[in-house]
């Protein structure tokens, strides 16, 4: 498997098809297997060179267990390493939940390596999540048993996050500060998307109209969790906005 090694943590990526490098960073506790299972993968790999990168803490990726190791700059060097590692100087970027959140850090951290940004279920405004870290502390049955009541995962999804270390999973999910400030300067084309019943969706929206050359989607009906699964409903949105480019 494939690493990039930034300053001691390895960062386990993949890449697969053809045409310019986009990055695809998942959410919190999953992994990049999301992308190939939930058809987005197999919609994209004759179009673009896709760049499937497991956030450090889950899928293959190394897992410190302390916080300070999971500052965004650190996730956000996270990318840069694998794309120096690939040797590709500027690429587009889509990251979904925390990766999306990753994507407001390559925003201020590493500007000059973005093309476009495709930001989902995310906002720059701040959040707490002091109740994940609280269910955390339990282990990981006790947060798989929080994740199950969703009812959205496929199985293989769900023992994909079974294998993830619980500690790590704590360390990572810290409460993420207010950076607003970087929007004015987010000048590439960006595309944010959230499903219509998503606790992030109004703030995305709000995101959107301050950023100054941004798209915004609604999914009518979905909530945050049930929109990743269908690649059928995003993918569509996506493709039109990079072809635009």
């Amino acid at each position: 498997m494939p690493y990039a090694n930034n300053q001691g943590v390895r960062i386990h990526y993949q890449v697969t098809g053809e045409g310019p490098p986009l990055v695809l960073q998942h959410g919190f506790n999953a992994s990049l297997e999301d992308w190939y299972e939930f058809g987005y993968v197999e919609k994209l790999r004759k179009e673009y060179r896709l760049i499937l990168v497991d956030a450090r803490g889950h899928g293959a990726s190394d897992k410190p267990h302390e916080p300070e190791a999971y500052a965004l700059e650190w996730l956000v060097s996270d990318i840069t390493a694998v794309l120096d590692d690939l040797q590709v100087g500027k690429t587009h970027y889509w990251g979904y939940s925390m990766g999306g959140w990753i994507g407001f850090g390559m925003a201020k951290y590493a500007m000059p390596r973005l093309n476009s940004l495709i930001i989902g279920g995310a906002q720059p405004y701040g959040r707490s999540f002091a109740q994940v870290r609280e269910i955390l502390r339990n282990g990981i049955e006790a947060w798989m048993a929080f994740v199950e009541d969703w009812g959205v995962y496929s199985p293989g999804a769900l023992a994909r996050m079974r294998n993830n270390d619980s500690l790590a999973l704590l360390a990572i999910i810290q409460d993420r500060p207010d950076m607003s400030s970087v929007l004015p300067g987010m000048t590439m084309p960006c595309l944010l998307y959230a499903g219509s019943t998503d606790s992030q969706c109004d703030l995305a929206e709000r995101c959107a109209n301050q950023l100054p050359n941004a798209t915004f989607v609604s999914f009518a009906g979905y909530n945050h969790f049930e929109i990743m699964p269908h690649s059928e409903r995003v993918v569509p949105h996506v493709r039109k906005f990079l072809a635009s480019l």
